[in-house]
């Protein structure tokens, strides 16, 4: 299986829920305000034998009028047509804003016009019900009714090769994917497992819904994947995307 990391850049976010762009070379942490974490926003492409992947779908940023994920998967060589499946671990604004674009005429689209998306049922109500500012409602809302959704209940499996698991750490529908293919494993944790650091120790996050729960499974994972060589894809570490 090939990977893509498509990185969108750093950025700080605090309390106000705002992504600011960050320059590593330029700019000072300290200079942002008190708590203030420094992230990288990066969905995934995964090319497999039967599927163009892409996990999570960023920020939903637009640079001269087109929306930056499209202008990162040409850069890397894929059409953004040639998507065929978006799996979405959970729909906060930095992982599922590039879900839907806007027409001229403030209309929504799916993205993605050839790709099915795979979303919980249950995250898809929750973030409806929530709203702003942790989730962009009218950009979601595209997606219901949409035929090109099919809406998850639980754990399962799709297609026999990705099977896809409600953890209810980082948030309460999350849920995280492994992809597993001619005995190779690729395992992605959304924010359960953000950052390969937060792996190797027991770090307990105050903006996670059950921050324990989401310590141990870092440590369950970590433990699991190293003995079997699973490959780890980290949406907010700004040094290293993929381990293993």
């Amino acid at each position: 299986m090939q990977i893509i990391p498509l990185s969108e850049g750093a950025f700080t976010i605090d309390k106000t829920k705002i992504f600011v762009p960050f320059e590593l070379e330029q700019d000072d942490l300290q200079q942002r305000p008190i708590g203030s974490l420094l992230v990288e926003v990066q969905p995934f492409v995964v090319i497999t034998e039967k599927d163009v992947l892409l996990i999570d779908t960023g920020l939903g940023f637009s640079k001269n009028g087109q929306l930056q994920i499209h202008q990162n998967l040409l850069a890397a060589g894929i059409p953004p047509e040639r998507i065929t499946k978006v799996l979405m671990s959970h729909l906060h604004k930095d992982h599922a804003g590039g879900v839907s674009k806007k027409d001229r005429l403030g209309n929504y689209h799916l993205s993605f016009e050839n790709a099915t998306y795979y979303i919980q049922q249950k995250e898809f109500d929750f973030a409806m019900e929530t709203g702003f500012p942790s989730f962009m409602a009218e950009e979601l809302s595209v997606l219901e009714n949409h035929p090109q959704v099919i809406w998850l209940n639980g754990d399962g499996s799709i297609d026999d090769y990705i099977q896809y698991q409600i953890t209810s750490a980082h948030s309460p529908h999350h849920q995280v994917f492994w992809i597993r293919e001619n005995n190779e494993t690729i395992f992605f944790g959304g924010d359960d497992a953000p950052q390969i650091q937060q792996m190797k120790t027991k770090f307990v996050a105050k903006y996670d819904f059950d921050g324990k729960k989401c310590m141990q499974l870092r440590q369950q994972w970590w433990d699991e994947g190293t003995q079997q060589y699973w490959k780890f894809l980290f949406y907010h570490d700004i040094k290293t995307p993929v381990w293993g």
